[in-house]
C-alpha cells in the first residue's frame, strides 16, 4: 500500500531538513514524498535541492497560503493513504509509517494518532495531544483531534473534498469536522505517538490569531449546522490544560 506524505513550506530553512530526514528515514518502503514550497526566499530551496533525488515530487511556486499548498499536494498524491507533515514537525521515529499501514485494515478510512509538542529539542516534550481523549461532541467547542496525526485514505478527499480555502486558520478543523463529524468516516483512534510538533505554530501566534481561529471554528460549525457559539468555543482551552506535561 502506497503512502503519500505531503510537506508544505515557506521560508522554512530553520526546520525543514529535520522534517525531510524524518520522512526519508522511514523503514516502510512504499512512500511517495511530496514537497510543496510557496516560493521561499531563504535557504529553503537549497535544502530541497540537496534531497531532490529522494523526493517524488517537488513544487515551488507562489500559492494562496498553507491550505492551498496542501491541496496542491493532495492533487499530486498517488498513494492510497495520505498524511500531511508540516515543515517544522517530525515523524516520531523511523517506524511510524509502517505502524500506521499495519493499523489501517480494510474497514478503516482514517487513523488519528497522538501528537507530542516540544520546545527546542524533541526530548523536551511540553504537551501530549492524545487523540483517544477526544470525543465527537468536542467539535461543538472547536476542539478537534490532532490534525498532524491524521492519516486518511485518498478516496475520502475525492468523495468529500479538500481543504476549504475560505478558512485561513481553521481549514483543518473544518475538514476534520466534515470528514469525521458530518460524513462519519470510519476512523480508528490510536494511543500511539506518530508526530513530534514544534511549539509556536500558526495557531499559537498570540491572542489575535487565536481569536481569528476561534471565529473560523464557529463559522465551520455553522456551515455544517452544528450548534455552537463563539464564547463556547473558548471553553476548549480548559481541556487543553490537561495536555500539558
Amino acid at each position: 500500500m502506497k503512502v503519500s506524505i505531503i510537506t508544505v513550506c515557506y521560508n522554512s530553512a530553520r526546520t525543514l531538513q529535520d522534517t525531510i530526514e524524518s520522512v526519508l528515514a522511514q523503514t516502510y518502503a512504499d512512500i511517495e514524498y511530496i514537497l510543496v514550497d510557496g516560493g521561499s526566499t531563504d535557504e529553503t530551496p537549497a535544502i530541497i535541492d540537496r534531497y531532490r533525488s529522494r523526493i517524488a515530487r517537488v513544487v515551488s511556486e507562489p500559492d494562496q497560503g498553507l491550505y492551498d499548498a496542501m491541496n496542491k499536494g493532495i492533487a499530486l498524491a498517488t498513494g492510497q493513504i495520505i498524511g500531511i507533515l508540516n515543515s517544522d514537525d517530525l515523524l516520531a521515529h523511523d517506524g511510524v509509517i509502517a505502524d500506521i499501514v499495519a493499523a489501517m485494515d480494510e474497514h478503516t478510512e482514517a487513523i488519528c494518532s497522538d501528537v507530542h509538542i516540544f520546545n527546542n529539542n524533541k526530548e523536551n516534550v511540553v504537551r501530549k495531544y492524545r487523540c483517544t481523549r477526544w470525543k465527537p461532541w468536542m467539535f461543538r467547542i472547536g476542539h478537534q483531534p490532532p490534525h498532524p496525526g491524521f492519516f486518511v485514505r485518498k478516496n475520502c478527499y475525492e468523495r468529500f473534498g479538500v481543504f476549504d480555502l475560505q478558512f485561513k486558520r481553521a481549514a483543518d478543523f473544518e475538514l476534520l469536522l466534515r470528514f469525521i463529524g458530518v460524513h462519519k468516516i470510519n476512523t480508528k483512534f490510536l494511543s500511539y505517538t506518530s508526530v513530534l510538533m514544534r511549539s509556536g505554530g500558526s495557531s499559537q501566534q498570540g491572542i489575535k490569531a487565536i481569536s481569528e481561529a476561534n471565529r473560523e471554528d464557529h463559522l465551520a460549525l455553522r456551515k455544517h449546522r452544528y450548534f455552537s457559539a463563539v464564547p463556547l468555543i473558548w471553553c476548549k482551552y480548559l481541556l487543553k490544560v490537561f495536555q500539558w506535561v
